[in-house]
């Protein structure tokens, strides 16, 4: 058991790299994205790797998140205890806080929530893993003012925030540019074999 938990613990550790480096990689500037883009973004295109930190007892916050090909959550507990998250316990958990979103019990909602930590559900749906999961419930949360600024208080500081839209920003930019040279050479690719019949059909 000792062996998995140290495994989890140096693929969180990889993570925190990476996403450090993503954001070196798009240059010195760290000016954050617009605040609700990392939300809309991951649901659309992108997995995320996210690791929620147990803060005080039952309360949590968003340690890491960074863009992957595949969507993971991993929970580090106060007892210094870490488990990947089962799709069962994600799903589970984003139907609960629907359901605490429509009864106007949720922090993610209210004005000031969030600010010593939130349930575990809440974080996970103030995180990009919870677009990709909730999707369903998203425009809930849109529509609600006050979401926007407790989800910024649902990272364990403003730099992790930070990291996280800056990554997805230039994940999003990264496939854009190659949907771009993808379209630009399919079009060339169709001149040349239109020139390529022209001068057949001219011999």
């Amino acid at each position: 058991m000792r062996h998995y938990i140290k495994k989890i613990s140096t693929y969180a550790m990889v993570g925190s790299v990476g996403a450090a480096a993503m954001v070196a990689f798009s240059g010195c500037e760290q000016k954050p994205i617009d605040s609700g883009d990392a939300f809309t973004q991951a649901s659309q295109k992108q997995g995320a790797f996210v690791v929620i930190d147990e803060v005080e007892p039952n309360r949590y916050k968003i340690a890491e998140e960074y863009p992957s090909d595949t969507t993971r959550v991993i929970l580090r507990k106060l007892d210094g205890s870490e488990k990947i998250l089962s799709k069962e316990e994600l799903d589970a958990l984003v139907a609960q806080e629907a359901a605490r979103i429509d009864a106007g019990e949720s922090a993610l909602t209210q004005p000031n929530g969030g600010s010593g930590g939130l349930s575990l559900g809440e974080a996970l749906l103030a995180s990009a893993a919870g677009a990709i999961i909730g999707s369903w419930i998203g425009s809930k949360l849109f529509n609600n003012p006050n979401y926007q600024q407790n989800r910024q208080r649902g990272y364990k500081s403003p730099s992790a925030y930070n990291r996280s839209v800056n990554s997805f920003n230039k994940a999003k930019q990264a496939r854009s540019s190659s949907a771009s040279k993808s379209t630009r050479s399919g079009f060339f690719g169709g001149t040349r074999s239109g020139t390529s019949s022209r001068s057949t059909f001219g011999s």
